[in-house]
This record gives structure tokens, sequence and C-alpha cells, in this order.
């Protein structure tokens, strides 16, 4: 490569993923092969890029133009942005000019955002010398007025609609950009074309094959075209013909799999036969499920923002209908009090050619603003114009009502849903999917996704009549302290109006009657907060009741405090402060567990770095590339043949380059420092494969296998990190921490005593127990039944418990080299001690990433136990516990002398 610690750069900066990654390395690859001294025109070539790359047979183009045909939701605005980037800061190439084709209006308008700084989605973010020297960007609105003369800009980025080029306007004349400028003395287009280092971008390029487009296009003559498009075909009337100029492609099904959009999922009902039913009852039934599926999706996607504390995303149903007459219908029909009892009369737009004028405009603006919280759309009806451009990320469920064949609902229906709102998959099953709900298509989609040649793997979801009865509702559950004082959410995020706390069944009575004394309660809460992070003054919960600390936040809420008129002129007596104060901070020690918030830092200088080791190569098994061949079959002879295709590929001259060259790539690997290393792992490698395999068929595993096989090798590399030091400092930032809001999903009849099992011991997450006396919260989720059981024990043996929301602890372990949070199970406090406690599956026990959180735990109790000592507390132990050991009869004590973990040795 020409220059691999640019790609580096660019790429870290830009956080590119690895398909975007893989592509700026074969544009470096690219500029290699372009510096090559015998290649001096566009036939040669065009010959060496067909010895260097399998997939690429032609340009398509008088100029050199290559496609990156990557999956929708891969990012490829970002990937134009790196390409410039690369571009522009390469010195042997400084490429100062690039023009920008977008196929559509709505593209259009979303490039010339994305290239503009300070917006949400400016592609340049993180280069550093676009900050200091930012590019000039040149639009089909403004070129007649930019500075090409002057010569400004050191960098410039012309973004022009397709139309803007290749139209011709009434009375056969030229587009104006090819009309001469009184102010540039010549066209645009004329000046575009004499450019010597012009490089193109077309996004979306499968738009830009018409004879109009293609011409318009030669005829600027640029240095090179870089094509970038999901669909790396055209359609005929001879069917779908595929680009002959696609240098690396990464298909939809490659982006699936690693996670880079969301997990396709085919919708239908148990024992759904479509031949006893009418076409309208049919349709009924799909917008019924569709809504049925589209709330309960909102209510997940309401928890996980809860949980996580992360802006909350409103989900919006897509219905597409055969024709305008039948989303017209569609419309009234969901815009009646029957359907949904009327809940989507307002939320619902058709999106089609039938609109014009001020409806058009209204229809516009609402669809561009449908992932807005604050935009009440969440069923958008359309026939077919919502085509590439519309890059929305919370489209969560598809209603296909047209008729088409499996392939093209498939490829057609879900290309706008496939985003994700967060950037990448949560975890969280049903908030990583797309629902299609295609009943009377089922089958055919199914089968249609099983073919060998399809690129998708399609979950399936059948709906039981149990599901259809149960609507899922978000919960948020708030501690008894918060809810006794009546605090508000403590989350920063835009709840919808539709969300509120839901009222907690066995909640005790508030801890104050009048508003005036709830008001200093709070008050009196919000300086108890203010004292958690001066350990120092504050050690525990306990040394709130001193009478220094009690005389300190009498002060703070007497100065905060804003008496009624009615007090001041002494009509109704003064409250209490004192006593409301007291009260308050003696309530506050009852409803909390000490929990320090615990800063592990290390002393004097920190030396890290990764550990010979032998590579264990079990499962490290690759078949050789098969052969690609033709298939010659002769009319006239019974006789047929084969002719093998051959393809020359860029050959490593040794062979511990394939895997290196990828394991530097990796941003916790520094070269430097770990070359031996490196060489060392891909020379076992090697050795692995040649021990079965000939040197040639090593090095075609190794090339086409190369990334599978860094990963494969990196992973093991990170479990032998080590890092050195002096030795560690422990801090107490809080000597105690208030206690989280949760968030759970569920519905009305899955409400339980927490006394008694439930039907579904197989489901236990579906259910919300309440009834509990001594739990911090007043509803609480089980994820079995051992951990009901458990409650139970909890109920009777301490003194207070609860389950911990995400980040409460704020507990991280190491695992493949990242740093997970680790929530654990539960809390529990007795007269003697405070009890972390995990149960698990007995055959979990010993799993190491439940030891590796076993690890971290038990070094926190230490270091918290330590630090509550020195300050009159209890000491914590942690307990990790098999299911099976979780009876009735059991006692906490009992779990704790047998289940108590160490460190180890």
């Amino acid at each position: 490569m020409i220059n691999q610690q640019l790609v580096n750069n660019i790429s870290n900066r830009l956080s590119l993923r690895h398909p975007q990654r893989k592509s700026l390395e074969i544009l470096d690859g690219i500029w290699e092969l372009l510096s090559f001294p015998d290649i001096t025109d566009t036939e040669t070539l065009l010959v060496a890029f067909k010895k260097n790359f399998s997939t690429f047979t032609d340009f398509e183009r008088d100029f050199p133009s290559l496609c990156f045909a990557l999956a929708t939701g891969v990012g490829k605005t970002r990937l134009m942005g790196a390409f410039i980037s690369y571009l522009y800061l390469q010195p042997q190439i400084k490429i100062k000019n690039f023009l920008i084709l977008a196929p559509n209006l709505t593209i259009y308008n979303k490039l010339i955002t994305d290239f503009t700084p300070n917006t949400s989605k400016y592609v340049f973010t993180g280069i550093s010398e676009f900050a200091m020297d930012v590019p000039e960007i040149i639009t089909g609105d403004n070129y007649e007025k930019s500075s090409i003369i002057t010569d400004f800009a050191s960098c410039r980025i012309n973004i022009f609609n397709i139309s803007k080029i290749n139209s011709e306007v009434r009375g056969g004349k030229s587009p104006k950009i090819k009309r001469l400028s009184e102010y540039i003395g010549e066209s645009y287009f004329d000046y575009l074309s004499q450019l010597k280092d012009l490089v193109i971008l077309m996004d979306e390029s499968h738009r830009y094959r018409a004879s109009a487009g293609v011409r318009a296009i030669n005829e600027l003559k640029p240095l090179m075209g870089l094509e970038l498009t999901a669909t790396p075909f055209v359609e005929t009337n001879k069917g779908s013909v595929a680009f002959k100029n696609v240098i690396y492609d990464y298909p939809l099904g490659r982006a699936i799999t690693d996670g880079f959009v969301k997990d396709p999922a085919v919708v239908t009902r148990k024992d759904f036969n479509p031949r006893a039913m009418s076409p309208d009852v049919i349709e009924r039934l799909k917008l019924k499920d569709g809504i049925y599926l589209h709330e309960n999706i909102k209510a997940e996607l309401e928890t996980y923002a809860i949980q996580t504390g992360k802006q909350i995303v409103k989900p919006f149903l897509l219905v597409i209908a055969r024709d305008t007459t039948h989303a017209s219908q569609l419309m009234e029909r969901i815009q009646s009090n029957e359907f949904s009892e009327g809940n989507y009369k307002h939320k619902v737009i058709q999106v089609d050619s039938s609109k014009t004028g001020a409806q058009e405009d209204e229809m516009v603006e609402r669809l561009l603003k449908v992932e807005h919280t604050d935009e009440p759309t969440e069923i958008v009806i359309h026939v077919n114009m919502l085509k590439e451009g519309w890059d929305v990320t919370n489209l969560y469920t598809i209603v296909p009502l047209r008729a088409a064949n499996s392939k093209i609902l498939i490829e057609q229906s879900i290309g706008r849903g496939l985003r994700l709102p967060y950037g990448m998959r949560t975890g969280v099953e049903i908030v990583d999917r797309l629902h299609i709900v295609a009943h009377d298509k089922f089958q055919e989609i199914v089968d249609e996704a099983k073919r060998p040649e399809s690129q998708i793997r399609l979950k399936q979801i059948i709906l039981t009549d149990e599901d259809l009865q149960q609507k899922t509702q978000t919960v948020i559950s708030r501690s008894q302290l918060a809810q006794n004082l009546g605090l508000h959410l403590e989350q920063p995020i835009n709840l919808p109006d539709n969300l509120r706390e839901t009222e907690p069944q066995n909640i005790q009575q508030s801890l104050f009657q009048s508003p005036v004394e709830q008001k200093i309660a709070q008050l009196t809460y919000q300086e108890i907060l203010k004292l958690e992070s001066r350990p120092e003054e504050v050690p525990t919960t306990a040394h709130l009741a001193s009478p220094k600390v009690q005389g300190r936040v009498r002060e703070a809420v007497a100065r905060e405090y804003q008496p009624a008129q009615m007090e001041l002129e002494g009509v109704i007596a003064p409250p209490d402060i004192e006593a409301i104060v007291a009260k308050t901070t003696n309530f506050v020690i009852q409803q909390t567990i000490n929990i320090p918030k615990i800063l592990v830092i290390p002393k004097g200088e920190v030396r890290s770095g990764f550990r010979s080791f032998a590579l264990d190569v079990t499962g490290l098994n690759y078949p050789v590339p098969s052969k690609e061949q033709l298939h010659i079959q002769s009319l006239t002879k019974n006789k047929g043949e084969y002719l093998e295709i051959n393809k020359e590929n860029f050959k490593e001259l040794q062979l511990e380059n394939y895997i290196v060259k990828k394991l530097v790539n990796f941003d916790d690997i520094p070269y430097d420092e770990n070359a031996d290393l490196l060489y060392d792992l891909a020379d076992q490698v090697v050795n692995h494969f040649m021990t079965d395999l000939s040197e040639e068929d090593t090095h075609k595993v190794l090339d086409y296998y190369q990334q599978e096989i860094a990963d494969f090798v990196h992973s093991q590399i990170q479990q032998h990190f080590w890092e050195e030091t002096t030795g560690y400092e422990v801090k107490i930032s809080k000597g105690f921490t208030a206690l989280k809001d949760s968030a759970y999903t569920t519905n009305a009849n899955n409400y339980r005593d927490y006394r008694f099992s439930p039907p579904d011991k197989s489901n236990m997450s579906k259910y919300l127990f309440t009834g509990f006396s001594k739990c911090l919260y007043p509803e609480q989720k089980f994820h079995s039944e051992a951990e009901r059981i458990l409650a139970l024990i909890l109920e009777r043996d301490a003194i207070k418990w609860f389950k911990p929301a995400k980040g409460q602890f704020q507990l991280y372990y190491k695992w493949h080299g990242h740093y997970p949070e680790y929530q654990p199970d539960f809390v529990a406090e007795t007269e003697d001690f405070i009890y972390m406690l995990e149960p698990k599956a007995k055959n979990e026990i010993s799993d190491p990433q439940v030891l590796a959180k076993k690890d971290v735990a038990v070094q926190w109790c230490q270091n918290a136990s330590e630090y509550m000592l020195n300050h009159g507390g209890k000491p914590w132990k942690y307990i990790l516990i098999p299911h099976d050991a979780i009876t009735e009869n059991m006692t906490l004590k009992g779990l704790s002398d047998r289940y108590t973990a160490t460190t180890k040795g």
C-alpha cells in the first residue's frame, strides 16, 4: 500500500466500520496501481485492474470508474467523506477537486447537509485538517457565486443533482450549467471538465446508467470515478444486468451477519389459512397485527431508553398500498374510530403522488420529521414514493399490502427499514429487529430467503392468540424512597406523552401529606444528594443524622424554601423545617443501602503489552476456495465441459503478511511494540495450514479468509494482555449513591404476587412481581423461578433488598478486550452484612465470563468492606449461587456460608 498509516489514521478518526475501512484500503491499493510506470492509458489500466481484482471486468465509462457495492445501512456517505479525506491528504496525490453526484433532490439535499460543518452527521468530524481549512461546498444552487477564480479554497467539493447536468430545458436548450457564465468566462460544466484532478463520486450509482447520464458524466473527463450503491445492477426488459466495474462487494447478508443493520423477520399468525379468508379480511388482519407489533416495539424502545439513559426512539409502521386509491381507502380506515379505538386518527400520513400544493408540503414536512419524538406520525401509507435517500432509522414494522412476488417483497420492502437508530445493535432482540407482516406470503418469503443465492436469512415469528391478547406497556419502577417523597423522574430523556409512571401496586402512604411539607422534604433530599460526593464529610448515610450535617441541611433548605404569602402575613403557621428535615433524613437512611462509588487508580508508571503464547488452532479450519468454472454444454452433441475462470490477486511474498497486515489494523495492538509477537502468531497459523495444504493452497486460504483468521487470532491475543504498575490506589468518590430508576415491559395481565409461582415459569421475564414489604422498589422482575424463591428468602431474612438497575454500581469487567458493565442480580442488607448476590444456572457457574464478573465483584466487595468498616458500616460479601441450591427452606446465612466467593489464590 502507498500509505497504510494514512488509511489507519482516517479509519480511526472517522470510526470506520470494517467494510468502510476495507474500501479505503482498496482505494489506497488503486493509487498504488495507478503509480506503476508502465500504465499510461485507459486500456492498459483496464488490463491491470482485471488482473488484480477478480470481480472487475470493465470500467463501463470513458474513464476509470470503480464501484463499491455496500449494503444499505453500512454508511456510504461517511465512506465518501473517507475517500475525499484520503485523496486530499495523500501527499503523493493531493486531489483538490471533487464532484459528488446525487440521483434525486432528496439525496442531493441530504448530501449538502452531511457535508456542511456543525451538522449532526457531518462526514469530516475528526479530520482536523478540514476543521482548520474547511472545504468549500459548491452546489447546484450556488455554483455561479463560487470562488473558483480567486482560488481561495484548497479543497472544493461540488454537490450536484444529476438532473442539473444531463437534462435539457424547453426548446432543446442546454441546461444552465452548460451555458456561458460571464463571471468565469465559460460554462461551469466546461470549467469542471478542464480540471486535471477532478474525482467524481456517484451516490446510488445504479441510477446513472441511462444513456443521458452516462454521456453527461463522460463529457466531464474526470481523473477517476468512485461509485457507491447497494444494488450493483440495473433492471432491463431481459432481467437484471450486473455491474462490470464492482471492485468491492459487501452484500446485505454480510451486513446482517456482522450486525450493522437490523435483523429482518417475517411475521404471521399461528395456524393461519389464507384460503379461508377474503382479501379484505386478510388486509384487516395484517393491519391489526402490525399495530400489535408496533405498540409492543414502542414499549420496548421506551424501556430500553430509560434503562440506558439514551434518547428515546419513536418507531413507526409502514403500510405499502397497491395504488393511490387503495392508499386513500387505507387512510380513511386508519382514521376511523373503529381502527384501534381511534388512537391513530392523527398519527397517520399518506405519501403518494395524489397530494399537491399545501397538502404535499405538509406530507413532505411530516415525512422528513418522522424520526422526531415530538412529531406525531406513527403510520406511513405509501405507494411508490419512498426510494433512495429517505434514510430513517426508526422504521420497525412493514405491512405490505401490494401484490408482489416474494423476491421483490424482500428486496424492496426491507431496504428502507434496516438502519439502526443507535448506530449499532443493542443486544436487545426486539430493538434490533425489523418486522415484515406477511401472513399471506409468509411461506413464499421464507422459501425465498432459504434459497442458496439469497443474501438474507429471515427470522420467523409466529403470533399466537395469547400473544395478541396482551398489550405490552413500559413500566417505570421508582424506588419507594422516590415515590414517597414525590420526586420527579431522574432520566434526562424525552418521554412521549402516553408514557407515565405506573401506579405501584403496594406503595406506602406518602411520607408527608401537605404540599408544603412535601416541598421541604424534596429540598432536603436535594441537599442530601449533594453530600453523596463528599465522603470525607458524610462517609455513609448514617452520618446524615449527625447534628452537624443536620444543621447544614436545615440551613440550606431554609435558604431555598420560598414561604407562601399567607405564611408571611402570619395567617398560617410556618412549617417545622427542623422536624421535616429530620424525618426525611431518617427515611432516606431506612430506604437506602450504602453503595459507595469506588475508583481504582494505578500508581506510578503503567506498562502493558501482550505475552507470547501458543495459539489454540482448534476450529481454525478453512477449505481451499473452490475454483470458479463455466459449464459449456454442446447443443448438437451430448457433451459438456468446464472452463476454469482464472483470477490473479495481489500475492504476498511472505505468507505471514496476509495475517499481520490485518492484525495491525486493530486499535489495541501497536505494531512497533508487538511486531515479533504478530509474526510469531502468523507463523503458527501458516504452519497449521501447511500441515495439510501445499504452499499454493495456503496462499489461497490466507488470502481469501485473511480477515476471519485475523479476528480469530486477535480474540486470543486479547486474553494474553498484561499490565504492570507499582500498585493501585483505591479512591472513594461517593460514600453512598441514590437508587436509580428501573424500566420494564409487561402488560396488565402479568402483574403477579411474588409469593406465588406464575403459570409459565419458562418465561419468567414477562411477569412483573409485587407485594414486597422489604424491597426498596414496589415492583421487580425475575429471570427465573430461582430468583423468585431467592426474593422469598430475602423478604424473610434481610432488612432490605433490591435488584439493581443498570449503572447503579458502574462495575466493569474485562472480556475479550472490552469492558462491559456488570449488573449484579440482587443486593441485600442484614444486621451484620451487605450482600451482592448472583444466582446462576449450575452449568454456568464455571463459565469464563461468569468467573470474570465474579473476580471484579469480589474485589469491589473487598474495597467496599474496607471503606465501610473504617466508617462504622457493614462489610460486603459476594455470593455466587447455583440455581438448584436456592430452595425456600434455605436461609440467607446458609447460602452465604456455603457460596461466598473469594478472589483467586
